[in-house]
This record gives C-alpha cells, structure tokens and sequence, in this order.
C-alpha cells in the first residue's frame, strides 16, 4: 500500500537550514516573529515579505514562498502563517499546504515550538499522498526517490511523540485511498478479500465467507446482486478485541468493486468512477487497520459486503422478488439499486451474530445525497440522536462534513411493494432518504443505528484541503475520532 511520506524530527540546527538543499517551510505567526534558526540574509527577505500586503492577506494555514532564498542552499523558502492558538483544522490546513509541494525533495519544517505542530506533521502525511503506481513515466522516476520531511523544533521528542499518534490514522486513511483508487480489474471482490486478510498481520481477526457460506446464511438479497459477475460475492468480517466484555461497535460498508448498473445499466459517461462505488468498505477497512496499529482500547467488528454488479444472462432483472436473511421479501424495481441489498444482509447478520452495542453503516448509496449536500458534506441518517449527534461531532473535530438528514414513517409509503414487503427504490423524489427508510427496516428494534451516505465526499471531482483529486478517505478519521471519544475505555 502507499505509505505516508517519512518525517523525522530532531533540534533546531541553523548551519543545517542553511546547507540544506531542498524546501524549507517555516511555521510563523501572524505577527510574524522571527523564529531562530534562519541565516541573516534570509531573515531579512523574510522580514520584508512578512510587511507585505500579501502576507497580511493571507488566512490561517496559507503561504507565501520566496524563491531561492538569499544565504541558504535550498531552492524554495515557504512561509507558512499559522496563529500561535491555531485550530487544529487550521494546522491540519498548514500542514496539507506544505505537503501539496512535496515532489521527490526533502523538506525541511521549522516549528518552533508552535503547539499544534503534530497536527501540522498529520497535514504533511496526508496531501502529501500521491496514488502512482500505475504510471510508467518521469513521475515513476521520481517516485524512486522518497520524498522525506523533517521536522526542528525546540523539543523534537515530545513533538515525535505525539505525531507518531497520528501515524496510524494517517495510514488507515491511505489504505482507504488506495482500494478506492484501485481499478476494479485489479481490486476485484477476491483481491479485496485478501488485502483484508491480510490485516492478521497487525492483529486484526479476519474471516472470509463464501458464497456457499452466505448461501447457507439465507443472504439471497446480497447474492443476487453479485450473480452476473465472475467475481465471487464475499463478506469479510474483521474483529478488533481491545476493549474486555463489552459489546462491539458494528461498523458496515457496502464493497461493490465496480457498479454497471447492472440490466439498468447507467450512463456510459461517468460510469468508470464506479470503482469507488466500495467506498463504505473501504472506510471500514481502513478504521479498522488505525484501530489495529494503535491498539484502541475498544471492541470494533467489521463487516463488509463484497459484490460486483454486472450484466449478464445470469444477472437479476428489474422486476424479480428475493428473500433477504431477515426473511423480508424485496422487489427489485431497479438493478442500479444495489448497495441496499447488500447492506440489508449484512447489517442483519452484524446484528444478530455481534449483538452489537451501535451499527454504523457506511456506502456511496445514492446519487441523490449529492443533490441535496454537493461534496462538501456526507448524509447522516440515524435511529438515535445521542448516536447522531456524537457522530457529527466526531466529523466536526476532525474537519470531515457531515449533515444530518431525516428519517420519518411518511417516506415509507414511496417503498410500498404491490407484490414484496418492500422496494428497493422508490423513485427520485428524496431518494437519499428512501434508501436509508429501506435499511432502516433491517435494523432490530432498539438498535441504535446510522446510516451515513458517502457518495459525495468519497471521490469528490477535484482536489480537498487534505487530498489530492481522487479518493480522500473520508470517514477514517471521523469513525476512529468516535471510537476514541465514545467507545474506548479509560
């Protein structure tokens, strides 16, 4: 997988800056205090720059770059403006600006002894991604060379410390970019499935069931959207045991590894970003591997339904009636209407075989939740306010939007089946919110549950504050912050 960008730490050493032959970025404040460390000829450019009109203009976590700085051997001196009580989504945002010019040099940080400094480092780690291995050009050549950070500051082992907290969450969210950014040629439901199993490796329990398996298990409704495929349907089940007796946290995703549409088959154009329609897996395979690699003092099972949605002779068709593991009957009024199925499966057997203390699902459901929030903001969906509202505030600490949307018994009637218990859509009008009424009706009475619609924020169509273009990942952060604040033990 790739790997977040190397960054080590040690004291401030001003012959160092000065011979150092990469990029130099410096942490400063508005006022723009010189820190120590600077060579006299560049102190004075830095000086003069800091008086300009530009500098004053500039919001928290932007900079200014001087070219070439006077007295130093680097090619590029960055000055970073980040107040000294700075947020930490503005150091996120400082950070996110020096990683986006990290290329293949070596980038010096002076951090002073600013207080969000890890947060600047986590900001570094994750715009610095880059998702390259599929190209075989100059940037290949470049990739051979590491980019490398370093950090000075006045106490680089408290510093080291508290960033290396952030390093799993940086790589749980890494792991979340590459399966969505793979293509469905490579990330097929199998390769998935071990790339799961392969998370044994930091200690995670990993189980893989079959389609026999799932087929015993009754779960016709996820089988049936996967059987036009040569790929095997699968459903991964991941366990993190850290936190004694109690009962776990369920989270599930929907991992349709690629999404035709199936016999309603979409649009051509567009349809090759349907590799990310396993988005909700994916988060749920990467909070799963941060739980792991910082041995969270919390219960967290992870399931995630393993599909491929195509067309063929053996595909479902629009009009055909399953039976989900519940024992509901579904009328498929539209194959592109898929992910549900999936989910209703899964969510019963998390359910049933866990007794899980709170499910959480997660999938790119609905083009609708787009219409109504853009990609600025995932739909939330729950059965259970307090369980809402600590999700919302999990996202708002770690600068992810997420917008409650509403679930009410007078959208129940847009699903209402002539023939089956239910539809899997019931047509335009709000169909975010029908989708979630659908899962709804696979969750046990009592259940606190929510349901959150990542098609927006998953693959949003241009570069975020910490993502290059492509897939953000979302949710990792978000999920890991709510296990920390509402799931892990003292």
């Amino acid at each position: 997988m790739t790997k977040p960008v190397e960054i080590a730490f040690t004291e401030t050493d001003a012959d160092q800056v000065a011979a150092h032959d990469g990029r130099v970025a410096l942490i400063m404040t508005p006022e723009a205090k010189l820190p120590k460390g600077l060579p006299r000829h560049a102190r004075d450019a830095v000086k003069r720059a800091t008086q300009s009109e530009a500098w004053k203009a500039l919001k928290p976590g932007a900079a200014l770059e001087l070219a070439f700085p006077a007295g130093m051997s680097g090619d590029a001196l960055q000055l970073v403006m980040l107040p000294k009580n700075a947020s930490v989504i503005e150091a996120r945002k400082a950070g996110a600006t020096i990683g986006a010019g990290l290329g293949h040099l070596h980038t010096l940080v002076l951090a002073g002894n600013h207080k969000r400094a890890d947060e600047v480092a986590l900001g570094i780690a994750l715009r610095g991604y880059d998702f390259g291995v599929y190209q075989t050009s100059d940037k290949a050549d470049d990739a051979k060379v590491a980019p490398r950070v370093t950090f000075m500051s006045r106490d680089p082992e408290a510093l080291a410390k508290t960033a290396g907290a952030a390093a799993a969450v940086a790589e749980g969210v890494f792991f979340t970019r590459d399966l969505i950014n793979e293509p469905a040629n490579v990330l097929t439901t199998s390769d998935f499935a071990d790339r799961l199993k392969a998370m044994e490796e930091i200690g995670l329990s990993v189980e893989v069931l079959d389609e026999d398996e799932l087929a015993k298990l009754g779960m016709r409704a996820l089988l049936a959207v996967g059987q036009g495929s040569e790929s095997p349907s699968k459903v991964v089940v991941m366990r993190w045991n850290g936190g004694g007796d109690e009962a776990p946290l369920a989270l599930v995703g929907k991992g349709v590894v690629f999404d035709t549409g199936g016999i309603s088959i979409k649009p051509a154009a567009g349809m090759e970003d349907m590799t990310m329609d396993m988005g909700g897996a994916g988060v749920v395979a990467g909070v799963m591997r941060t739980l792991a690699l910082r041995r969270a003092k919390a219960n967290v099972v992870g399931l995630v339904g393993l599909v491929e949605n195509m067309p063929d002779g053996r595909a479902q068709r629009p009009g055909d009636i399953v039976k989900s593991m519940k024992g509901d009957t579904i009328e498929v009024i539209n194959t592109d209407a898929e992910g549900r199925l999936v989910l209703a499966d899964v969510l019963w057997y998390a359910q049933t075989r866990f007794e899980p203390a709170a499910v959480v699902d997660l999938a790119t459901l609905t083009g609708a939740v787009i219409i109504a929030l853009g990609h600025d903001n995932a739909g939330v969906f729950a059965n259970d306010d307090k369980l809402a509202n600590n999700i919302l505030k999990a996202a708002d600490a770690e600068g992810e939007g997420a917008w409650r949307l509403p679930l009410a018994p007078s959208y129940d009637k847009l699903i209402k089946s002539r023939l089956a218990d239910m539809k899997n859509t019931g047509g335009r009008a709000a169909g975010s919110i029908t989708a979630a009424q659908f899962l709804q009706r696979f969750i046990r009475k009592d259940q606190p549950w929510a349901h959150i619609d990542i098609a927006g924020v998953a693959l949003p169509p241009s570069a975020t504050t910490l993502a290059p273009k492509g897939a953000t990942g979302w949710g990792v952060m978000t999920l890991d912050r709510l296990v920390r604040d509402q799931f892990e033990a003292d």
